[in-house]
């Protein structure tokens, strides 16, 4: 089912809203932004939960900004997992499912659907508060699919859960949209999170979206600069450019297109080990480690600059190497 957000709108304390945004039929969807930036109001006004003061939500052509959130086909999964705690778990997954007024084989037969699905079979009969924080949110997202919702919503589903947790239960979530076809739209902070389950990521800004795109476009060629910044690591050198070349200070950098003032922005991958035109000399002043690769902390002319390493060259605190540049966007101010 298409997802139509035309023109969408909401204000309250100062703050306004205001978004345009298509989600296609089977698109896994993450809407990403600080905290504060309007992505859960926006997930909560598509869900019904929150008034809208402006626009529409067309869901495969039929308007649902007037009804209710119970008539609108819509599975929402919170952070918190809201589960009813006196029942248990294969109650809570068919509860949507007797709302319905679907008959006793049905629902019995899409529980233990589910139930196998998210990996509960053996959990069927346990209440909430007997299981661990991962197994809750999988009750959660099992009960949230189960009346057949046409678009999923997931609020920060994960944020709760510890980092292992996190990324085992990414991947399953994933499997279970492409094994059921789901149009799912995914709020979360975590780009990381954005970057791995998404079909195509939306990034907002004190309520408005600033980029719309697949997760290697927007990372590696954003249209602004809170948008490099805010997925993934990123290098910035402030200065201006003369006639083609970009000066840090009284430094030059590299040649670029532009003109004026503004920010050279680089990733740590696209820094180079070795001298050349647009090279510089720098100091290892720490190294972070993450297992196969670590990413180098330099000081050299430029200011502070992070590099990518594979580990392969050896490179330790106090070491002096040279660096260049492979690639860089200029954004001006």
């Amino acid at each position: 089912m298409t997802l139509e957000i035309k023109n969408l709108s909401h204000s309250y304390d100062g703050f306004h809203l205001a978004v345009d945004l298509t989600v296609e039929k089977g698109e896994f969807l993450s809407v990403i932004g600080p905290s504060g930036c309007g992505k859960s109001t926006l997930l909560r006004m598509v869900a019904g939960l929150e008034p809208h003061h402006g626009g529409e939500i067309v869901l495969n052509g039929k308007r649902l900004t007037r009804l209710s959130p119970e008539k609108r086909g819509v599975g929402l999964v919170f952070q918190d997992y809201a589960l009813f705690p006196h029942m248990s778990v294969a109650q809570n997954i068919a509860y949507g499912l007797k709302l319905q007024r679907q008959k006793k084989e049905a629902i019995k037969g899409r529980v233990d659907e589910l139930l196998a699905m998210v990996h509960l079979s053996s959990k069927a009969k346990a209440l909430p508060e007997t299981l661990s924080g991962g197994e809750q949110q999988r009750v959660a997202l099992a009960r949230a699919i189960a009346p057949g919702p046409s678009v999923l919503l997931l609020d920060e589903p994960l944020s709760a859960l510890d980092a292992r947790l996190r990324v085992d239960l990414r991947r399953q979530l994933r499997e279970i949209h492409d094994a059921l076809g789901l149009t799912t739209v995914y709020v979360t902070h975590d780009q990381e999170e954005a970057l791995s389950l998404s079909d195509r990521i939306a990034v907002m800004k004190e309520g408005r979206l600033l980029q719309v795109g697949t997760p290697e476009s927007l990372y590696e060629e954003p249209d602004n600069l809170f948008t490099g910044r805010f997925l993934g690591a990123s290098n910035l050198l402030e200065g201006c450019v003369e006639k083609g070349i970009f000066f840090c200070g009284e430094q030059t950098v590299c040649p670029v297109e532009g003109k004026g003032k503004g920010t050279l922005f680089f990733r740590p991958q696209d820094v180079a080990f070795g001298s050349s035109v647009s090279g510089v000399g720098g100091k290892v002043r720490w190294i972070e480690y993450f297992g196969g690769w670590v990413l180098l902390h330099v000081d050299c002319a430029w200011g502070q600059v992070i590099v990518y390493s594979d580990m392969k060259h050896g490179v330790r605190v106090g070491d002096r190497i040279d660096l260049s540049l492979k690639r860089t966007r200029f954004f001006s101010a």
